[in-house]
């Protein structure tokens, strides 16, 4: 989809729809209709984000038949703060609810980004019933990684033309690959998203926690990455298999190149390919 403001473009679009969440709501926005036999297909963002974390994928899965699902989730963008915590652990409960509240008894097709796949993992170890399949995006805490591969700037305190060049710094460190992309739509929607985080203090990134959870994950389950993701750099080529190592029903690993963490954004194309392939393949998986 082009056009010069994408934001506005799909917000006018979408449907909304809330679920509730601690004082507040989960704020969910709706693209495309339900079709008979397919699941709804709900995407979750990473930390300091938002649902435009895919703004550069919506129409591409609405055009392929889909109808989209995707929550600001507990702490960020529209939405509440979780009613306790401040880490992925914390949206489970009022995720599980809302889904419950959404779809009754009908699984969805489950994608996570980053800190929402990391969400996904322990949502879906709960909640088995919840999805019938699992796409892990650029998802941390595999325990593969010895220390830290970067560090971000801090930002609040500065005056706001440090503020840009630090948030800058920081879309280069973490999330894109591709130096070209940080001004323009990416940087717009990064300072949006940041402003309104609301979920300080997060650490479970940085531990094992998905690894654990992903064996008590018994559908299919995906992962995508960006060849080049700043979260684990030359420990990529270990990630595999350590998803195959603590994965029940592993259906397939895919590294997408010129990308870095942000991979959806970054090569939108071959992330649509990847994913709507994940998809098919995991649906052919339960139905085989």
């Amino acid at each position: 989809m082009v056009t010069a403001d994408p934001v506005a473009a799909l917000e006018g679009q979408a449907r909304r729809e809330t679920t509730p969440c601690g004082e507040g709501d989960t704020v969910w926005h709706v693209w495309g209709d339900a079709r008979a036999g397919e699941p709804p297909l709900v995407l979750l963002h990473g930390g300091s984000g938002s649902w435009t974390h895919w703004v550069r994928n919506i129409g591409d899965l609405v055009a392929a038949g889909r109808e989209v699902w995707i929550p600001d989730l507990p702490g960020f963008g529209d939405s509440a703060a979780p009613p306790a915590g401040s880490d992925a652990d914390a949206l489970v409960a009022p995720l599980a609810e809302g889904l419950r509240m959404l779809f009754g008894p009908r699984p969805c097709d489950l994608v996570g980004f980053s800190f929402g796949g990391m969400t996904a993992g322990l949502l879906l170890a709960e909640h088995p019933e919840l999805a019938r399949q699992l796409v892990l995006v650029g998802a941390p805490a595999m325990g593969v990684v010895p220390q830290r591969q970067f560090e971000l700037k801090a930002w609040r305190h500065l005056p706001p033309a440090q503020q840009m060049e630090a948030h800058r710094y920081n879309l280069g460190a973490l999330m894109l690959q591709d130096p070209a992309l940080i001004d323009g739509l990416a940087l717009d929607l990064h300072v949006a998203n940041v402003v309104r985080d609301r979920m300080p203090r997060r650490r479970l990134a940085h531990t094992d926690i998905l690894a654990r959870s992903l064996s008590r994950v018994a559908c299919p389950v995906h992962a995508i990455y960006g060849q080049g993701d700043a979260l684990y750099k030359e420990w990529i080529t270990a990630l595999e298999s350590a998803y195959a190592a603590v994965t029940p029903d592993l259906q397939g690993f895919t590294l997408i190149a010129d990308a870095g963490h942000w991979v959806q954004f970054e090569q939108p194309e071959a992330f649509r390919q990847a994913l709507l392939a994940a998809l098919a393949q995991g649906a052919r998986r339960l139905q085989g």
